[in-house]
Order: structure tokens, then sequence, then C-alpha cells
């Protein structure tokens, strides 16, 4: 890729991995990129790296315009691998640059480099570099979604460039969310957004919520957002914040999802009354198998969706292992305002609906007992029980959905 130029003498280096599929523990289906930035000014400066893999791409794009020894400035909103671990390829080039970064950057920067030899200066909210025409104003976000996390603002240009925070995994020619919305669609990009925050940044939501009153009482005047992953927002980036304010006071949907796996098909069996049971009461419903449907693809429905119903035959009085997992991974990301319960069959032991309801109290979720079991495969008798199930759970889904 070439650079491209966002702003007057602002411009995008960054690398595009098409063929990555596996990301952060989670599958990536439309792949990513890791944008890094580079001032044209009378200190040129670059905005964060990329991952090491694509060390020689960002340079390219750099060394198109400019000589990577000139470089004076290196901002690094945040040390993850993907956007600091070629790093030292640049300060080789550019050995006199100085790094900016927060307190907690710094310390975990001197976990992978020997920091010795580098310029570092330790900057905090409210601290600017001028680089001539342009002035950059950084800001902490500790904990979106690292300690060391920050976001550097430039006033003239009014760009927020927001390191994470706002990203899309997504591999495209396009640079801008106007030109995805036009090539691909709107839905695909809000499904990509949706699922980062899902399975990164679900368990931030009050920080996040605070982070972006904090940036409105900071006055920022935003016409365009520039993440390290993905799309940059320029047609109307409010749209994202309003999006990221939403899911950070848990907003979801009127729906239901049925997130299950099956061992002799009972199971699953039971899915198809219990999801027309719900589709009888007027709310929406999507059924999941775990081992045909990665976990993050799961996540992203389980939190798109105010309610969930989790299926598992019983194992060793046990939950099927798949479900214990996407469980296990749900309660670290640490969902709130969601209304859960569970469903199964087994042979002589029914462990696993208990399990499944007890995960639903440790997480702290409104869950309705006492689900539904059955021994074996259902009945003509147990199929009508799962329809009546899932239209009671998705009335109740209604009344709770009123609440927020």
């Amino acid at each position: 890729m070439k650079a491209v130029e966002i702003r007057d003498s602002i411009y995008w280096v960054g690398a595009i991995d098409w063929a990555v599929r596996d990301f952060h523990g989670y599958v990536t289906p439309r792949g990513t990129t890791y944008n890094n930035y580079l001032l044209l000014d009378d200190e040129i400066t670059l905005i964060d790296t990329v991952k090491h893999d694509f060390a020689d791409a960002t340079l390219r794009c750099i060394s198109n315009l400019i000589d990577p020894s000139k470089i004076k400035n290196v901002v690094i909103n945040h040390i993850e691998n993907d956007h600091a671990s070629s790093l030292d390829r640049i300060m080789e080039l550019a050995p006199d640059a100085t790094i900016y970064i927060s307190e907690k950057g710094k310390r975990g920067l001197d976990r992978f480099f020997d920091t010795s030899r580098w310029k570092i200066r330790i900057v905090k909210t409210g601290d600017t570099l001028k680089t001539g025409r342009l002035t950059l104003q950084f800001i902490e976000t500790p904990m979106l979604h690292w300690p060391d996390s920050m976001m550097t603002y430039i006033a003239e240009e009014k760009i927020l460039f927001s390191q994470d925070a706002f990203g899309q995994h997504i591999a495209a020619a396009e640079r801008y969310d106007d030109e995805y919305i036009k090539s691909v669609s709107v839905e695909d990009l809000d499904d990509a957004v949706i699922e980062y925050y899902a399975n990164i940044l679900m368990p931030f939501g009050g920080l996040i919520r605070r982070k972006i009153e904090e940036i409105v009482k900071l006055g920022l005047e935003i016409e365009m957002i520039a993440p390290d992953h993905g799309i940059i927002w320029r047609k109307d980036p409010r749209r994202v914040l309003q999006m990221y304010n939403d899911m950070a006071i848990g907003k979801a949907e009127l729906s239901v999802a049925i997130i299950y796996d099956t061992m002799w098909h009972s199971t699953e069996e039971m899915t198809i009354p219990i999801a027309a049971g719900i589709r009888d009461a007027g709310v929406e419903v999507n059924v999941m198998k775990l081992r045909a449907t990665p976990n993050s693809i799961a996540i992203k429905e389980f939190w798109r969706s105010r309610g969930s119903l989790i299926g598992s035959p019983t194992l060793n009085n046990l939950m099927f292992p798949s479900i214990a997992e996407f469980l296990y991974h749900v309660r670290g990301l640490r969902p709130t305002n969601r209304i859960i319960s569970g469903f199964g069959s087994y042979g002589w032991g029914g462990g696993a609906l208990k399990e499944i309801l007890a995960e639903g109290q440790k997480m702290g979720l409104e869950v309705v007992e006492p689900g539904i079991h059955l021994a074996y495969r259902p009945s003509r008798s147990d199929e009508e029980a799962c329809f009546e199930f899932g239209r009671s759970f998705a009335e109740q889904v209604k009344v709770y959905h009123q609440k927020f």
C-alpha cells in the first residue's frame, strides 16, 4: 500500500493484514489493519508503529514520503505488540528521535526493548507537543484497553488518534468509513464495531463512558477519528462515539441468542421449538451451535441480544466442554444488563443446566430459573414444553428490556 494523505500533511502509513484469522484468541474473518500515521511538519512525527511482521511495509510507506532518519518524534499510544513491536526498526533509522509515551507505557516498553539508548519523554493528560504548525495533545486512557493506553489529539486538524478504541478488525482497500459503506455496507461496518467492542472492550464500559465524558469536557472538536485498526472515521465520527456510549451503558437489541452445543442432537432438537416459542412472542431469535460458530461470533451475538439461552448436554455431570469454555470467556468480559437462562438434555444426571444457571449468577446477570432440561430425546410433549419455555422466556426478556 502507498501512504494515504488523510488530512493536510498527515498520512496513513500503515499495513493491511489480509490473511490474519486469529487475533487476541478470536477469529477475524475480515482480516485487520495496523494503522499508524506520519505528520510532515517542521518536526516530522510518527504516531504509533505496526506489528513487527509488517515493519517493512510501514517503512516503505514512510520512505516514499521522507527519509526515515528525519523523524524527530515518535508517539506510542499503546505498547501492545501489534502497535509497538516494530519500534526498534524505526529507532534504528531515526536514533535521535524522542519517544512520547505514558508512564505505564514506558514501564512496559522497558520489558520489550533496551530503552536506555533512546530519548523518552513521559507524558500525561494535558501535555502537548508542538511540531510546528501542529499541536499534539495527549489524553491518558488507562484500561482502554491496557493500563498504558492513551490518545493523541491535533486541534489544528480536529483529528483524534484513538489507538485501539473505535477500531475494527477490517482489512480493506478503503481507508474511510464513507468509502467502506459505499463499497460494502453500513451494516457490515457496524457489525465489525460491535464484534470488536464485545470481544475486547466489553469489560471497560464504565471507563469508556467516563472517558467519553472527559473528552466532551475538554471541548475537543473532532472531525476525524483515526484508530489503530480498521477504518478511519471521517464522514460522521460522532456516530461511532454514540455507538460506544450506547454499548458502554449496556444497550442491546430486543432479541434472544440461543447458544448451544450437542452430543447426539437431543439438545439441538430442543432449539427448534424453543426458537419457535420466542418468535411466537414477537421477539427476534438467533440460533448458534458453538462447534460450528467461533466463540468470538457467539460472544458478539450474546452482547447484541438482551436475552440469551445457553443449551448444553450433560457430560460427566458437567456442562459440555465447548459451553464451559464459552461461558468462561463471557465471564471474563463482565457483561451487564443481560437476562439469561439454560436448557439441555441428559441421560442419567442433569448437572449441565445447574452449572449454566450458576455461571449466570456469578456474572451478576438476571437469571431465569429453573430453565428446562429433559432426559434423552425430546418427546412430543417435551417439544410443547420447550415451545412454552421459549415463549415465556421471550416475555420476560421484553419486560426486562423495558428497564433500559
